[in-house]
Order: C-alpha cells, then structure tokens, then sequence
C-alpha cells in the first residue's frame, strides 16, 4: 500500500526535481498530484513516464492526502501549509518559513533522524537550506568522532539556488558578452554573474552578515548542536547546478585526516574522492544528477590544534533541496505512517 502524495510548486526547478527523485527512487506512491499557482494551472509535469498536468493550489482539497512536498516561496507557504497541515496532510517545506520555529522539526536525515517524532506539533517538517544540508551530513560523522567546536565555511553556491531567473540571467549574461546587442544587465543579482563572483546572497543584516550566512549557523546549531560555533562566507559564481564548500574544521578532540577519511567513508549520503594529484577531487559539474554529497580534499590544518580542511560538493536542486525532502517523506514513511 503506498501514499497519496501532493507536490506543490511543480513546475519550479525544484519541484520538478522532487518528482523526478519520487520517481527515480520507486517512492511508493498510490496517487500523485501537481500543484501549481493559477496561472501555471494545466502545465504538464513528468512523473517517471507519466505525464501530469497542473491543478490548482488555490482550490485544492489536502484531506485524505497523506504527504505535501512545498516547493513554493515562504509567502505563499504561509498561507497554504497550515491548511494542508490542519487536513491532516504531513507538510514537508523547502522554505525558510519554519526552519527556526522551535515546535517544526528541522531534518538532514542523515545527521538528525530521530527529530522527525517533533513533526505532529504542527503536522509540519522544515528542510534545511541547501548550503547548509550538504555542510552538516559531512559534519556529523566527524563531530560523533571529535566533537566539532567551531567552522569557517566559504560557499561557492551556484546560480540555480536563485531559481530559473538567476539560470536564466547567467545564460543570457554571458552570451550578451559575445553577441552584441544582446547585452544582459544584472536584475536578479546585484551584479554581473557571468565570468564573476559576488559575495552577497539574500539580504545583508545589521551585523554585516548576509541572510543566506545566518541560515548556515542557525541551522547547524538547530540540526547538529547548539554549541558549534559556525562563520561563513556565501559567494554566488557562475555555474548553473552544484555548490561547493571549503570547510575549516576545529575539534575538541585530535582527528588524523586519514581517520577522518575513513569515517567519512562509511558515512550515509557521502562519497570520498580524494586523490593527491591532478583531478583527483570532485567538482560541482561532475555532481549534477547524483544524490551523493562528495568530499575532497581532507587534510589537517597545522596552524590550530585538531584542525581538518575538506572540500565538499553537493546538487544543490538535489541534496540541498529536492533529495532531503523525500528523503524526510521516506523517513517519515518508515517511522510514523508506516503503510504496508
């Protein structure tokens, strides 16, 4: 017996992913619907071979339904998720709108499983934001090891993180650059992104820091543990799919970096690569598709006591958003709903 599954935000690059990675891993799934804003209403989705056309979030009816996967922005989910919620309909949600809500789960099913029990205070799950997602299921084998006590992560976050518009703006950016005419100036990004980098993601803060940069450290305390200092740096650079991290590790305890490879190894959702010699590290090109987060480049820091340096890689429309979503609806699957 499988689910009922609602997709909301099915025609977003997101959303279309969450039903190519239901597909792809044979979710078991009794009936599926896509659900989109009006006027994307009767657009078709693919789900396997199936081809599903739109219905309309505005009027839909989530009681009997058993899963919600939200791909939409946090207004719209403000006003959709505790209705799907109120029915019944266990929403898991890719905004930001409850991840530091105290009675909302906030899951990395690799690193903090057990949390999912919180979700019946509300019948909501938060996903984590990408950069963060792929930061904490490399932390977590390492900090049961050693105990993580503070990160410096520098983020090289791809354009697809701000949706089709920022795809679109890198694309036409960069062939204005060789087309005249054809010029693009910058409107999703505050600056040119074609052949640069822009070190401000979301909105800057009182402090100095951006949004995006605050989501990694509140986040990371909320999943992992409360008392690991975290600063970042999030950099947009022109690639289309995949983030990259540079992680600067401080531990209570001593970790060699081959005890740290080996650990990483046999962790969940991870793949080490890691060759000393040319191409032996994986980058964000090579992870499109793929559901593992990949780690390179692991190797101590020997200017502070118990340091380690990695490198880690993720599909951020996958592990940073999509994959962690199903991989919560199959979490939930095989601990609370449990269908036969």
């Amino acid at each position: 017996m499988g689910y009922r599954i609602a997709v909301v935000g099915a025609t977003g690059n997101v959303g279309r992913e969450m039903l190519n990675i239901l597909a792809e891993r044979q979710f078991p799934v009794d009936e599926i619907v896509a659900l989109a804003s009006r006027r994307s209403l009767g657009s078709e989705c693919s789900f396997g071979d199936k081809t599903l056309k739109t219905k309309d979030l505005d009027t839909f009816d989530f009681t009997g339904w058993d899963i919600a996967l939200f791909a939409i922005g946090s207004d719209a989910t403000k006003t959709y998720a505790p209705k799907a919620a109120k029915a019944g309909c266990v929403v898991i949600d890719n905004s930001s709108l409850y991840r530091y809500d105290t009675d909302v789960p906030l899951i990395v099913p690799e690193v903090n499983p057990d949390a999912i029990e919180g979700y019946a205070k509300r019948n909501i799950i938060a996903n984590p934001n990408c950069s963060t997602a792929q930061m904490v299921v490399a932390l977590k084998p390492l900090h049961d090891r050693a105990r993580v006590k503070r990160v410096v992560v520098s983020t090289y976050q791809s354009v697809s993180g701000a949706g089709k518009e920022g795809m679109d703006e890198l694309w036409h950016q960069t062939k204005g650059l060789y087309v005249p005419g054809q010029e693009k100036a910058p409107a999703k990004f505050t600056k040119q992104i074609a052949f640069n980098v822009i070190p401000h993601i979301d909105v800057f803060m009182e402090d100095g820091q951006t949004k995006e940069e605050w989501k990694m450290v509140a986040e990371t305390k909320k999943i992992v543990d409360s008392s690991i200092k975290v600063t970042a740096t999030c950099v947009r650079v022109p690639v289309f799919v995949g983030h990259s991290e540079a992680l600067n590790i401080e531990f209570e305890d001593h970790l060699d970096e081959e005890e740290a490879r080996d650990i990483l190894r046999e962790a969940p959702g991870i793949m080490v690569v890691d060759k000393r010699e040319d191409g032996g590290y994986v980058t964000p090109v090579e992870c499109v598709g793929e559901f593992a987060t990949y780690i390179s480049r692991i190797r101590q820091d020997p200017t502070i006591d118990n340091g380690l340096n990695l490198w880690c890689v993720s599909d951020n429309l996958r592990k940073g958003a999509a994959l962690n979503a199903v991989q919560i609806a199959e979490l939930l699957g095989r601990r609370v709903l449990k269908k036969d």
